[in-house]
């Protein structure tokens, strides 16, 4: 018997339903529909759990094989979840753009470089918009890792959208203003983002 059918007839005995489960294991009606329909494996801590919840083992639960293939299936979220919280703190490092000197102010007959926070040779409305930009862009990165802290699943995936198009707008916008330190750090972390997105997708 496969796990599938060991945690149905464990559910069942218990005279649980897939909702009553799921509140039980602190987990969502969603992961035992999963679990119970053979797509996919609990993560460890999950088959501690139902071990725990149901007085089995969890080499009653599961067969060596099934244990390795939960431990991969395991091993492969995980890292999925490093790497997710990672394109959040890239969007975070948007910050760099708001300290760092990276904007061209002239002084007489030089050029200095300052922060945003003191650039003035700018006309307001592009200000504006610079501004809106990288707050827009450090609060996308703060949404991502407050999601995955929380394992919000719902919404993650047009949050990720949103991070690619302003970080696209910031470097289009940035060239337009002729920034060229600005759209350089922007294009390294959309480039680092867009790599850690690819990983995430390709694990």
């Amino acid at each position: 018997m496969e796990f599938s059918e060991k945690l149905q007839t464990l559910r069942k005995q218990k005279g649980l339903t897939q909702e009553e489960l799921a509140q039980a294991l602190f987990v969502s009606r969603t992961a035992i529909s999963k679990w119970e329909s053979g797509k996919g494996y609990p993560s460890i801590d999950s088959l501690k759990e139902i071990s725990k919840y149901f007085s089995v083992t969890i080499d009653e639960l599961l067969s060596s094989e099934e244990l390795i293939t939960a431990a991969q299936d395991d091993n492969r979220k995980n890292i999925a979840v490093l790497l997710d919280l990672l394109t959040g703190c890239t969007d975070i490092m948007a910050l760099m753009l708001l300290i760092l000197p990276l904007y061209p102010e002239k002084l007489g007959s030089t050029f200095t470089a300052v922060s945003l926070l003191r650039y003035t040779q700018i006309a307001l409305p592009f200000a504006c918009v610079c501004w809106g930009l990288m707050i827009l862009l450090i609060a996308a990165g703060a949404v991502k890792v407050l999601m995955q802290y929380r394992h919000i699943e719902k919404g993650r995936s047009a949050v990720t959208v949103a991070s690619f198009v302003l970080s696209i707008i910031a470097v289009l916008f940035l060239t337009a203003a002729r920034l060229p330190y600005a759209v350089t750090v922007v294009f390294l972390l959309l480039i680092v983002k867009g790599i850690l997105v690819f990983r995430v997708h390709s694990v």
